[in-house]
């Protein structure tokens, strides 16, 4: 989440108009995170969260997105509901952009994660994954293995201002798994982007996942291994196995791997540093003036990254 677009309480005001959800009271935008403007949206009735889809969200695939979270939410999955107008519509505009009043999830993100939380991790992904496997509408991976080239092409001519030598280190990580990446593996919706910002509990349990808009289909594992690098390294980019077994032991309790999944982990979570590494790399050395957002450390996934390079198996 973050703020570009500023919206004043008159304006909100005016949009809310259109909605069952009684009288503003307060509102606040959230830096937290960065594709979109994100305010919390306080009525008399309850809390929102406001939503001005910006960047790299196309308009045509938010169908895609609220509806999913509807789908999932009916089905007990605990996910934000998009909150329809007087009209029965999700989807509006405010200052000139697509908008989404969104229902509010108690809980907060995990300060210091432990494995406990990776074990309810686990289990909530293979929930969503089971779940959405009925989901009609399909959607491909904007941001899958196909899109990695440009990103680091758009990156090259400044990646090594961030470390010596790193535009000719992508470029060889791209070659190995444009060559070594597997195909043929179960298919769904995914996540794609179920970091702990992403995830609210309150106390052990957990409470909500929130920010679908990376949301696709793709290969299941894949979003395996988006989370095994998200919950389970160190800040000096190591694997803790206690976290990795809690992650994948509560996950295959639910949704057995087969032997193919298991033995591409290690290469997907390889791939998923990456994505990660190019698309904080370009917001690093892109940053939106007056925007209420700090970007985020690609060094981070770097090391993940190289982690992944240098040990082959992920398996706990």
């Amino acid at each position: 989440m973050a703020v570009y677009t500023d919206v004043a309480i008159e304006e909100l005001a005016a949009f809310l108009a259109d909605y069952e959800v009684g009288s503003i009271l307060a509102m606040k935008g959230i830096a937290e995170g960065v594709e979109n403007s994100n305010y919390l949206v306080m009525t008399d009735t309850g809390s929102y969260i406001l939503t001005l889809y910006e960047k790299r969200v196309k308009e045509d695939d938010l169908p895609f997105f609220l509806g999913l979270m509807e789908h999932l939410a009916a089905r007990g999955v605990p996910c934000p509901t998009p909150i329809r107008d007087r009209k029965g519509k999700a989807l509006q505009r405010l200052k000139g952009k697509a908008a989404a009043l969104i229902s509010f999830l108690e809980g907060v993100s995990p300060g210091v994660i432990e494995a406990r939380h990776c074990s309810a991790v686990g289990n909530a992904l293979a929930e969503m994954h089971l779940t959405g496997a009925d989901f009609a509408m399909h959607r491909p991976n904007a941001l899958g293995l196909s899109s990695w080239s440009t990103l680091a092409g758009q990156c090259r001519e400044r990646a090594d201002e961030v470390e010596s030598g790193l535009a000719d280190e992508i470029s060889r990580e791209l070659d190995i798994l444009h060559e070594c990446w597997p195909r043929d593996l179960p298919r769904g919706v995914i996540h794609a982007d179920l970091f702990s910002d992403n995830v609210f509990f309150r106390g052990p349990r957990l409470t909500g996942l929130i920010d679908f808009y990376f949301a696709c289909n793709d290969l299941l594992a894949y979003d395996i291994a988006v989370c095994l690098n998200a919950w389970c390294f160190t800040s000096e980019g190591r694997f803790d196995v206690i976290r990795g077994r809690a992650l994948i032991d509560a996950y295959t309790s639910r949704r057995p791997l087969d032997d193919a999944e298991r033995a591409a982990l290690s290469l997907l979570a390889r791939g998923a540093a990456l994505r990660f590494l190019l698309t904080r790399l370009y917001d690093w050395l892109n940053p939106v003036g007056g925007a209420i957002v700090t970007p985020k450390d690609p060094g981070e996934f770097l090391r993940v990254m190289r982690y992944h390079r240098d040990h082959p198996s992920l398996e706990p």
